[in-house]
């Protein structure tokens, strides 16, 4: 990268990548974890992991000057980071939709449950993983899509986002109102019951939505 800066050309499909790498990640943990197949999206249509969206842009923002120091130098970095970043994302998942995403308040040198010792240093490890071998692959990738069809395609895609987005705020209330007995009131609610309603919401959010 020539550039200090990162384009938002960039930054969305950085975003973009890092949400459905994410949600292959998660997904590939839970299958070998716990033996089932959690399909970890942050909305209720598509493959994205937002969560690793957003770090996968603000990983590449702190670390990109810092690609040529030491893996030690940038595990520190990135721990502090994505631990601050996690913590954040955390709080405002709860204020927004109303359930925490995760909970690690079982696990040992945790902060209020948002974040603990072991998943940062993950963070750290991903850090050095993303900004060393990942993200120069990706910013080829990048750089070979035609400028004019790749800002279509971006601008869609927000299109869509926001839509979906919507549609999963929309689904989270409904869903509330489901379990304290409420009929749908229109057709929209039944379409939400039907596709998008509580037992994919707990599969989604890993039978943690809804619950504080």
């Amino acid at each position: 990268m020539a550039k200090s800066k990162m384009s938002f050309y960039e930054m969305f499909y950085t975003f973009l990548i890092g949400c459905f790498f994410g949600w292959i990640v998660e997904g590939l943990w839970s299958l070998i974890a716990k033996h089932v197949l959690i399909n970890h999206t942050s909305l209720v249509i598509g493959p994205f992991d937002l969560v690793y969206g957003i770090a996968a842009v603000v990983l590449t923002m702190v670390l990109y000057r810092l690609k040529n120091k030491s893996n030690f130098e940038v595990f520190c970095i990135s721990f502090a980071t994505g631990s601050i970043l996690e913590y954040i994302l955390s709080y405002v998942m709860e204020v927004t939709f109303g359930f925490v995403a995760w909970n690690y308040k079982m696990k040992p040198f945790n902060l209020n449950g948002r974040i603990c010792l072991m998943y940062s240093i993950f963070w750290g490890i991903l850090g050095v993983i993303w900004i060393k071998l990942v993200y120069p692959k990706i910013k080829k990738l990048i750089d070979k899509i035609h400028a004019a069809e790749g800002t279509i395609f971006m601008r869609l895609m927000i299109v869509f986002l926001i839509f979906d987005a919507l549609l999963t705020l929309g689904a989270i209330e409904r869903g509330k109102k489901y379990e304290q007995g409420v009929q749908p009131q229109n057709k929209i609610e039944e379409i939400i019951d039907k596709y998008f309603g509580v037992e994919y919401l707990n599969n989604i959010f890993n039978n943690r939505w809804n619950k504080k």
